[in-house]
């Protein structure tokens, strides 16, 4: 098993920033690709981040490209998002999740092991 626990979130304004963390532990983090994932009210779960277990590849969706960056730090067991520009349309619940590393790590479905989730709220 793994278990993951998010924080870093919070109340921001538009264009500001935050780092949202993710600590594992359990089974070797080194054995997982990592992803973010967010849900909105009403919508549903969104894939917006990923990164392998390396650290070496990693994937976004179009609606944070440019503005979000994943990291990780297997020395400490903790995957990091790095969210700048933020927007309204960036409020949401946000989750970190880990997939097995033979899995494709893009493919939402991948994602076995997920964290409570923290609240983002970005006001306009």
């Amino acid at each position: 098993q793994v278990q993951l626990v998010e924080s870093g979130g919070e109340l921001v304004r538009a264009g500001g920033s935050l780092r949202l963390s993710c600590a594992s532990s359990g089974r070797p983090f080194s054995w997982y690709d990592m992803g973010w994932f967010r849900q909105a009210p009403g919508k549903e779960r969104e894939l917006i981040a990923a990164i392998t277990w390396t650290g070496g590849t990693t994937y976004y969706a179009d609606s944070v490209k440019g503005r979000f960056t994943i990291s990780r730090d297997n020395a400490k067991n903790t995957v990091y998002l790095q969210m700048n520009s933020l927007k309204p349309e960036d409020t949401a619940v946000y989750y970190c999740a880990a997939a097995d590393k033979n899995r494709s790590f893009r493919y939402a479905p991948s994602y076995d092991y997920w964290g409570q989730g923290t609240q983002v709220t970005v006001s306009s």
